[in-house]
């Protein structure tokens, strides 16, 4: 399944990676913090990478499993915005900044994950008739 040409989840999730990546830099250089700089990295770039494997996936169930760990990378990365604000590594306002995008990415996610499933369901009840 092939989602349309640089779609709103691609290209947000492409934005939100650049913002961890910087967020990393910020944290390795201002910071000196290491292990967690990598936690955010990995996963936080992660959403993006497998949106755009989703977008060339070769079926709607290989679609909707890619975009499963899209929104799993996505949870982990909350996760580690909430640590990092936490414990004091970033700002209030660069966690409600960062937060805001991964919960709006979270949600596109959502309600893409749904439709997809709602369109197996009605494939396979057409299918059955």
């Amino acid at each position: 399944m092939i989602l349309r040409e640089r779609s709103i989840i691609q290209g947000k999730s492409y934005k939100f990676s650049i913002r961890i990546i910087k967020l990393y830099q910020f944290l390795k250089t201002e910071k000196r913090e290491f292990v967690l700089a990598n936690q955010i990295l990995r996963c936080g770039t992660s959403i993006g990478a497998n949106v755009d494997e989703a977008s060339g996936g070769q079926s709607k169930r290989d679609f909707l499993h890619k975009l499963t760990i899209a929104y799993k990378e996505a949870r982990e990365t909350s996760y580690w915005l909430r640590l990092l604000k936490d414990t004091e590594f970033i700002n209030e306002k660069m966690f409600e900044s960062l937060k805001l995008d991964c919960d709006e990415i979270l949600k596109i996610i959502t309600k893409i994950q749904i439709t997809v499933k709602n369109n197996l369901k009605k494939q396979l009840v057409t299918r059955n008739k």
